[in-house]
């Protein structure tokens, strides 16, 4: 189950763990990411909050947590190829993991398709 924010980030959920990243469309209108600020393990992340930042060519941009819960995993291969955010956004570009998750925050996020929709309004 893939799920998305207005802000343009993913949330993929395996068992109790979430993946976290952004989105195809933020990737795209981001330009060539340069830079991937990754979280430190072992933080609480909040839902809405700043989790990390993404730079690139063209600005940096605060990434947020869709949901709290505490930072379990990193994608270490973003240090030495930040480009794998633009290259595979939603798969390979993963930021971070997320363990203890408030499961009832999932609620207030979008399913792809509402999604896909509201990313056509902007």
């Amino acid at each position: 189950m893939k799920k998305f924010t207005k802000e343009h980030e993913w949330i993929s959920l395996e068992g109790d763990v979430a993946t976290i990243g952004i989105t195809n469309h933020a990737a795209h209108e981001l330009g060539d990411i340069t830079f991937v600020e990754l979280p430190t393990i072992g933080n609480q992340a909040s839902a809405g909050e700043v989790l990390t930042v993404v730079e690139s060519v063209k600005a940096a941009s605060d990434v947020f947590s869709p949901v709290s819960g505490t930072i379990c995993e990193v994608n270490q291969e973003l240090e030495d190829n930040p480009a794998l955010v633009n290259e595979s956004p939603e798969e390979e570009g993963w930021i971070c993991k997320i363990k203890n998750i408030d499961s009832s925050e999932l609620d207030d996020l979008m399913e792809e398709s509402k999604y896909l929709a509201y990313v056509k309004t902007l």
